[in-house]
Order: structure tokens, then C-alpha cells, then sequence
């Protein structure tokens, strides 16, 4: 029986442009940081969570040169995988976000039935959705 999710990943084109972001622009903390020769595992999560973002870049050990050059497409384009988040405060965040230099915003914060919800995409072309539930999901959540 699966118990709960521990680690999730997001494609990369650079590590260390990736930790700035995550850490310094979104406010997530760093998590493990190890390298085992050429590889170097790096990951972020959400201050206070166990659930780890494993930040992955194309290419080797993991990734022929062909493979890692079709990935390092598809990221560019958005076309992989993004995050969502949740916050408590949609406005508040989106302000905090704006004033740390976030600038790639796909959405503004806006109102739906289930709730505020933004989106922005990361350095590389990530997209990242962030939700403040509304009061009928947080019921449905409960």
C-alpha cells in the first residue's frame, strides 16, 4: 500500500539557476544536495514538507546526447510536466513575487469557483500553476 508521494521531478537546463529560483524567487527550501561523481542530486520543497521537487538536468548518467537535446527542447517549450502549488494568499503571493523579480507570469491572480489561481513559468519554461482553494474545495478537500 502506497503510504504517500516523496519525491516528484522537473526537468532542468541549470541547476544552480534552478535552486536561485526555487529558493530565492518562489520560497521553497533546499532539500538534499549530493553529488556522486558527475551526478548531482538536488532537490527543493516546500518549507515544512517532507515531499521533495527533484531538480533533473538532461543528459548524462541519465540521458544520451540525442535524448537530452530532445528534452532540453520540450522544456524550453513548456511542453513537460509543470508544478501547482498552494498558497493561503494568491494576492499576497503574486505582490511578493512581482517585487523578487518573477516577471514570467502567464496568469494574473484570478477568482474561479474553486478558488484564485495564477500561473507563471519558470527560467526554463516550466509551468508552475498556484492555487488559494476556495471555500467549496476546501470543504470537498476535508
Amino acid at each position: 500500500m502506497i503510504t504517500k508521494l516523496s519525491v516528484a521531478s522537473i526537468y532542468v537546463l541549470d541547476k544552480e539557476e534552478a535552486l536561485d529560483f526555487y529558493v530565492n524567487k518562489l520560497g521553497l527550501e533546499k532539500g538534499n544536495d549530493v553529488r556522486q561523481g558527475d551526478y548531482r542530486w538536488l532537490t527543493v520543497r516546500v518549507p515544512g514538507s517532507e515531499t521533495e521537487i527533484s531538480l533533473e538536468q538532461p543528459g548524462p548518467p541519465l540521458h544520451d546526447d540525442a535524448t537530452a537535446d530532445q528534452l532540453r527542447e520540450l522544456i524550453t517549450k513548456g511542453a513537460l510536466g509543470g508544478l501547482v502549488f498552494i498558497t493561503d494568499d494568491a494576492h499576497g503571493l503574486y505582490e511578493t513575487l512581482q517585487a523578487r523579480g518573477v516577471t514570467d507570469v502567464t496568469q494574473e491572480p484570478t477568482e474561479h469557483f474553486y478558488g484564485t489561481d495564477m500561473g507563471i513559468r519558470d527560467p526554463f519554461g516550466n509551468p508552475i500553476r498556484i492555487l488559494q482553494q476556495g471555500k467549496a474545495a476546501q470543504k470537498a478537500m476535508a
